[in-house]
């Protein structure tokens, strides 16, 4: 396999290894196999039967965090986990090796294998640490700054950085692109905050919640970053309140996102160069917005809520996309 469909291979595999963490995190089953990077010191499931047998009696039956089919689900994540990252050390050796080839520096791919590196220490305290909500949240950033890495990677291959707007807009649209980036970002990451907390059943009225359009919010312990999951910094119950801070937050970073994606839509749909462009971003935009609605009035189905979480990674790739597409000159770091 050559060198770009290594890299396009790797994007693709990234996406749909983010959804599948999504699926293990959604049905319950991070916990399946509460050691790492075995599953009760054991390769496979099958071979820790006993152990698991054992767990799921002493947890009275299988409706706990641990049973046979949910630490299958851990293991195989973290299986296509590991060969994904295998992946991209040999997509940072070959950039290395070819690099005069390529005519490309290294230093991407290179980067990659530390973000990977950090990726998989997260995967390892995600666990180890009893789902706390800071390290799996981070354990989501890192799976998605991965992903948004080898996009970049993936377009070098595929196609040159040009010119797609006169000079006099190609500023305010290099612009209005990175902040359209960071404030999906920021969005995603209070996404991954609401997902790991639970908070996303805190409420399921929409455009109101709990029938208000302030309901009752306390954000003294909701956005407490080193604490337990379920738990305020001082080991005190979450309250309902807390939970419903989380939740709205997140609703307000949507309606910040909308804006700064609206306004770069119109900048893009303006120039002849950019309006496919702005056509692809609506479709997503608009995708992601219904999934986030239909998870709170059908009361975050799973099947939604991994694809809602699937429609994040797919937003911030084709802000990547917009990006790399209305940048003044390519970049070589």
């Amino acid at each position: 396999m050559n060198y770009k469909r290594l890299v396009i291979f790797a994007t693709v595999l990234t996406f749909g290894l983010i959804m599948l963490g999504a699926y293990v995190r959604l049905s319950d089953a991070g916990l399946g196999c509460p050691d790492w990077p075995g599953c009760y010191g054991k390769l496979t499931p099958h071979l820790a039967a006993p152990e698991i047998a054992k767990a799921v009696a002493e947890q009275g039956g299988t409706h706990g965090p641990v049973s046979e089919p949910k630490a299958w689900k851990e293991m195989i994540h973290r299986y296509i986990a590991t060969f994904l990252g295998l992946l991209i050390l040999t997509i940072a050796a070959t950039a290395w090796i070819k690099r005069k080839t390529l005519n490309q520096s290294p230093w991407l791919a290179t980067s990659l294998v530390g973000v990977v590196c950090l990726q998989g220490a997260f995967g390892a305290w995600t666990v180890t640490k009893l789902l706390k909500p800071a390290i799996v949240t981070g354990h989501l950033i890192g799976g998605l700054t991965t992903l948004a890495l080898l996009m970049w990677l993936s377009l070098r291959q595929t196609s040159p950085v040009r010119t797609v707007a006169p000079p006099q807009d190609q500023k305010h649209l290099r612009i209005l692109a990175r902040i359209g980036l960071v404030a999906v970002a920021c969005q995603i990451i209070l996404g991954g905050w609401v997902s790991t907390n639970y908070a996303s059943v805190a409420c399921t009225d929409f455009p109101t919640c709990q029938g208000s359009m302030w309901p009752q919010m306390e954000f003294d312990h909701a956005f407490h970053i080193v604490r337990n999951l379920g738990e305020t910094a001082d080991g005190q119950l979450l309250s309902q309140a807390s939970l419903t801070a989380i939740h709205m937050v997140h609703r307000m970073g949507a309606v910040v996102v909308i804006a700064a994606l609206l306004s770069l839509i119109v900048a893009l749909w303006r120039n002849a160069g950019t309006q496919l462009l702005a056509v692809g971003l609506t479709a997503v935009l608009t995708l992601q917005v219904l999934m986030g609605i239909g998870n709170v009035v059908m009361h975050l189905p799973l099947w939604l809520a991994v694809l809602h979480n699937g429609g994040a990674a797919l937003l911030l790739i084709t802000l990547v996309l917009v990006n790399y597409r209305v940048a003044s000159k390519v970049h070589r770091a």
